[in-house]
């Protein structure tokens, strides 16, 4: 799929990183089959965009007349995500025609390991960056004396599963008093059944304009159940935010372990405590941050690989 700058989800800047740095290195992109290409990148088989070019069906065109040329799989995807039934399979058939794979996660490896995906093949897990000259620590800073505690959580997606339960409890403990000196800001779409008692609001932001925004406050918030890595998050680390995360947050939780605390239930205490250890926190992110710009040469590498000119 060719890119968009509008909010779109984590695809759509990860093709924008990847492109620019494959450009950088020499090769040339396109968003079809052809011309013949030395290389075929799959991100997402589903025809579900009208920016696609291809999809499942003619990729299995393609690798009956081509059946030299490679192709690289990035599995960023999975049912459990968003309670479909139907992803699950078309990766499955899509990874059948791959050379090689590479997994956003090492949970979504393991989930699909566990599922049908056979370890013996060739795959590594490239871990999610975003653009570092759009998404950096310059500019944030700890809260002053007596400034509140400003937690933040975006996402472009309504769905459920994005953790808009535990976001609207936050919400309810702020305002309630069970969370003095806290305020929270919530960036994106949200369930419309949602009635925001003392959040800050703002609708769904992409690139500078977000990143401004994330640089204002001082702690991340992500509820996201069985996420296989996701963006969100990601944005918010290279903002210099330490990160309160849910444990059945899937590929979150790789992340989290760095520079955050996880919670189950109830994210009260686990708030708070990160709160009083900010500095610690600020430090251990600043200091394992996630970085687009190593997961860009990441994904380059093995596309050499692949192509030949290299081992």
């Amino acid at each position: 799929m060719a890119p968009t700058r509008s909010p779109w989800g984590g695809a759509s800047p990860f093709v924008w990183q990847l492109q620019e740095m494959m450009h950088r290195r020499g090769w040339r992109v396109q968003y079809s089959l052809n011309p013949t290409p030395d290389l075929v990148f799959v991100i997402d088989p589903r025809m579900d965009h009208p920016k696609k070019k291809f999809g499942l069906e003619e990729l299995r065109s393609f690798r009956k007349a081509n059946p030299t040329t490679p192709i690289l799989h990035r599995i960023n995807e999975c049912d459990q995500r968003k309670a479909t039934n139907d992803i699950d399979e078309l990766l499955r058939q899509t990874s059948e025609l791959a050379d090689y794979t590479v997994f956003i996660a090492e949970w979504l490896r393991d989930y699909f390991a566990a599922k049908w995906f056979d370890l013996s093949r060739p795959h590594s897990c490239i871990y999610n960056g975003a653009d570092a000259g759009i998404y950096h620590p310059f500019g944030s800073r700890l809260p002053e004396r007596g400034e509140p505690v400003r937690i933040v959580t975006h996402h472009w997606s309504d769905n459920p599963l994005k953790g808009f339960d535990i976001y609207e409890s936050v919400d309810h403990m702020i305002a309630d008093g069970k969370l003095p000196g806290f305020v929270l800001r919530v960036i994106g779409r949200w369930p419309k059944t949602i009635q925001w008692r003392s959040a800050e609001l703002f609708g769904p932001m992409t690139g500078r304009p977000l990143a401004d925004k994330l640089r204002e406050c001082h702690l991340y918030l992500t509820a996201s159940r069985w996420e296989p890595c996701g963006m969100h998050h990601v944005e918010g680390a290279q903002c210099g935010l330490p990160l309160v995360y849910h444990e059945d947050g899937g590929g979150i939780v790789e992340a989290g372990r760095k520079y955050g605390l996880g919670y189950h239930e109830d994210p009260l205490e686990t708030i708070k405590e990160v709160a009083q250890r900010l500095p610690e926190f600020r430090h251990k992110v600043l200091q394992n941050m996630p970085s687009g710009d190593r997961m860009a040469m990441d994904y380059a590498d093995v596309c050499r690989m692949l192509v030949g000119f290299g081992n």
